[in-house]
Formats: C-alpha cells, structure tokens, sequence
C-alpha cells in the first residue's frame, strides 16, 4: 500500500520496466513501443501516478502551446480552419493562442511578444506577408517551429499547406466559359497577396487558353473584403459594355458585388453571373445563392497542425508544400448566358 504520493519509481516497479521507459512513454516519446506504453499507462493508473504536465513543460521550457497568426478574425473564411487546427491540438493536450495580425507589421511588439519568453512551442502563420525570418528566436534549436497555411511567403522553401488555388481559378472560369460567357471579368484580392497572384494568373492563362480577351477594364482591385466586392460593382456599373461574368477572389467579395449589383437594379444571375471562392457558411444561405469555389478548411487546419506536431517532435517537414484540392460548387449565382446580354 502506497501511503506517499506515488511516483515513476512505482510504475516503473509494477509495470516491470525502467524508469527510463516509463518516463519516455509519459513524456510521449516515438521510441516507446505500443504495447510499453500500454502497459506503463495501466501501471500509472493503478497506482495512482498523476503526471504533471506543467512541470514537465518547465523543465523543457516548453509552453504547452501554439499560436496561430491569422491576418483577420473578422474574415468568418478563418473559422474552419482555426476549429481544425484546434481539433488536433486538444488531442495531444495543447493549448491553441491566437493572434489577429490585422494592421500588424511583422516587428509588432505583439507579435514578438508571442515569440519570446517561450510562450509558444510553435507557430501556425495564416498570414503570408509576414517575413518568416521573424520567427528566429532563441528557442532551443534557435528556430521556432513553423507552419504556414492557406497563405505563404512568395519567396523561400517554406513549410506550407495550401489549397490549389491555380486549380479553383480554372475551374471558375471554365464554369463560366462553359455557360457561354465571352466577357469574363475578375475581382482581385490585395495586389501584394500570393493567393490573388495565383488567381489572378491562373485567371487570365484560362482566359487565353479559350481563346477570350482579357480585358484591363473587365478587372477590379480588391481586398478580399466585402467593401472592396461593392466597389467592383460600382466599376462594372461604369462600364459600357462591361463583361456578363465576373469571377471573384473571394466570397466576400461576390457578396458584396452582389449586394450593390441589386441595389443598383442589375439581377444575378439574369444580368450577370458571379463566382466566388471559398464557400464560406454564408455563401449556401445568401439569395442568390453563391457559386464558388470550396477550399477544405477544416483539412487545411488538421493538416497544419498535424505537420506542426511533426516538427515539435522533431520530424521535420516535407521539402515541397502540401496542396490540397478544391472544388467547383454550383449554385444559383450563375446561369448560361442568354442571347443578347
């Protein structure tokens, strides 16, 4: 009978093995076989060992957590892929900080903050103007581990999960040059930003591919933001022969369009027909409802994290980024060009 509080020396004792293998199995060590760790997790339990998770993050320096970098909260896109990167965590029993980087430069003394005093074991970035030499700092190898999702850096061999977002620009607009449309146009996202680079780039090859002009007039500047999808609206009201198809870099934004379309006497799809890209929640409900393009944002986080926990245990991560597919939904935004329009 066990009076003091019990310790590893016991389970070592009446699990038949050393203390060694029962701290590698409770500090969840690779090299710990199956059937060990079965075995000393039965012993502990029957004796009544706790482990404390705490003290063994101090003595790691280790935190227990994450953080995530997202460039904006308020983008509902963000939510999926926030409760996926939350859904691996909280099974290896660590705990997700999250950091809106909205208006933050990437020398934000917010964002340091999370960088020193071990506060974080490592990082999920969703923002890809962030400079991953940011992410050096004194944090045992010198590198704090680091996952870029949905966005990346342009330049540099980064660690990354992505949606294949070349390929839900061409299915966007064969979509619509399937419907009949001649005149496509597209509503960009922020000019800097490597998702509208690729949509855009993708969009215009597509174009060319069927042979289609590619009209300047025919493509708005935006931010991915509703506002922005509202003043593409404007512009294509200003045009005089303005293109019957538009092909936005984001929900949002083919919302917004949308909206302001309406205001303005122009019907979707009759008039116009618009694509988005994203499938947001919002995009099935709104009227009329949203033909876009789906990214797996619930895989886009479980893939991250998952890659993340690769490199705390020092696995590394994959030279090339992980590309996820995406998909063409159609709904009711978009309709065969009709004779005269």
């Amino acid at each position: 009978m066990i009076t003091r509080p019990p310790s590893i020396k016991d389970v070592a004792r009446l699990a038949g093995v050393s203390t060694a293998t029962v701290s590698r199995t409770l500090n969840n060590l690779s090299s710990v076989s199956p059937e060990t760790r079965e075995l000393v997790m039965a012993a502990a339990g029957e004796v009544g060992y706790r482990f404390n998770q705490v003290a063994r993050n101090l003595r790691r320096r280790q935190s227990g957590a994450i953080a995530v970098l997202v460039p904006n909260l308020g983008n509902p896109f963000f939510s999926d892929i926030l409760a996926g990167i939350e859904s691996v965590m909280t099974q290896s029993s660590i705990n997700v900080l999250v950091l809106d980087t909205y208006g933050l430069s990437a020398q934000s003394a917010d964002i340091a903050d999370y960088l020193s005093s071990h506060r974080a074991d490592g990082i999920i970035c969703l923002d890809g103007s962030l400079d991953p030499g940011t992410f050096v700092t004194q944090h045992n190898s010198g590198v704090l581990p680091l996952v870029f999702a949905c966005e990346w850096p342009a330049a540099g061999n980064i660690c990354s999960v992505r949606a294949d977002n070349i390929r839900g620009a061409q299915l966007a607009i064969q979509h619509l040059v399937d419907l009949g449309h001649t005149r496509i146009g597209h509503a960009e996202g922020p000019a800097a930003n490597v998702l509208t680079i690729e949509r855009c780039r993708a969009t215009i090859e597509t174009l060319r591919e069927n042979k289609l002009a590619v009209e300047p007039d025919w493509f708005f500047k935006g931010d991915f933001s509703l506002e922005s999808g509202a003043a593409a609206a404007r512009q294509w009201l200003a045009i005089d022969t303005p293109p019957s198809a538009v092909f936005c870099a984001s929900d949002l934004m083919a919302i917004g369009m949308i909206s302001e379309l309406n205001a303005n006497g122009i019907a979707v799809p009759d008039d116009i027909s618009v694509v988005g890209f994203d499938d947001i929640d919002i995009s099935r409900y709104f009227v009329p409802a949203l033909t876009t393009i789906r990214q797996p944002t619930g895989q886009l986080g479980v893939v991250a994290a998952t890659t993340l926990l690769q490199q705390l245990s020092a696995e590394g991560c994959a030279d090339s980024p992980a590309l996820l597919d995406v998909e063409l939904i159609v709904r009711a935004s978009t309709a065969r060009l009709t004779p005269g329009s």
